[in-house]
C-alpha cells in the first residue's frame, strides 16, 4: 500500500510536471508569436521602404516618420480585413482608417509624393493603364483621357485599402469595366481596338 506522505508527494511531482511542460509550452507558443510578429513586421517595412525610397527624402527622421506611418497603415488594414465585422462596419473602419492616413501622409510630403505612396500600394497601375489605353487607342479624345484618368485615381483610392493584390486589381478591373462601357457609347468598338493593338504588339509595330 502507497503511504499517504508518498502518495502526497507523488501527485506533487505531477503538478510540477504539469506546470513545467504547461509553461515550457506556453513560453513556446510566446515565442513563436513574437518570432512570426518580427517577421511580419519586417515584411511590412521592406515593403514600405522601397515605397519611401521612391520619394527622394533626405531628411532621414522624415524618412523613418513616413516608413512608420505606411507600416502602421498595413497592419491597420490586415487588423481590420482579419476582423469579424459586417462588411458595413469594416467599410466604416477603412475609410475612416484612409482619411487618417491622408492626413498623416499630407504632414510629412507634398502632394506630389502622396500620390506616388499611392501609388506604390497599388504597384503603379494607374500609370500602367492610362499608357496601355493611349496606345491602344491612339485617336482618344482629350476629355476621354480625362475621364479615364480620373476613374483610374478614384479606383486607385479603393485599392490602397483592399485586402490583397488579387483585390487590388479588381478594383481596377471594375473601373476598367465602366471604361469601357463609356468607350462603347461613344461609338469605339473596344473588342476590335483591343485586337488590332494585340496585333500590332506581336508584329513589333509598338
Amino acid at each position: 500500500m502507497i503511504h499517504y506522505r508518498e502518495r502526497k508527494a507523488f501527485f506533487k511531482m505531477k503538478i510540477y510536471v504539469f506546470l513545467f511542460l504547461f509553461g515550457w509550452s506556453a513560453l513556446t507558443s510566446l515565442y513563436a508569436q513574437q518570432t512570426d510578429e518580427t517577421a511580419y513586421t519586417k515584411t511590412l517595412t521592406d515593403r514600405s521602404q522601397k515605397i519611401v525610397n521612391s520619394l527622394n527624402i533626405n531628411d532621414t527622421v522624415i524618412y523613418k516618420r513616413v516608413t512608420d506611418i505606411l507600416v502602421n497603415q498595413y497592419k491597420s488594414l490586415g487588423v481590420i480585413h482579419d476582423s469579424s465585422d459586417t462588411e458595413d462596419v469594416k467599410n466604416l473602419k477603412l475609410y475612416n482608417l484612409h482619411c487618417e492616413f491622408i492626413g498623416k501622409l499630407a504632414s510629412e510630403l507634398t502632394p506630389e509624393q502622396i500620390d506616388r505612396v499611392k501609388d506604390g500600394m497599388t504597384y503603379g497601375v494607374v500609370k500602367v493603364t492610362y499608357d496601355s489605353y493611349c496606345n491602344m487607342i491612339p485617336t482618344l479624345k482629350p476629355e476621354e483621357k480625362r475621364q479615364l484618368m480620373a476613374w483610374l485615381v478614384e479606383a486607385r483610392e479603393h485599392a490602397m485599402d483592399a485586402a490583397s493584390s488579387e483585390k487590388k486589381h479588381e478594383w481596377f478591373g471594375k473601373y476598367k469595366g465602366r471604361f469601357n462601357n463609356y468607350l462603347s457609347q461613344r461609338g469605339y468598338d473596344i473588342g476590335k481596338e483591343r485586337k488590332n493593338w494585340e496585333e500590332q504588339l506581336k508584329s513589333g509595330k509598338k
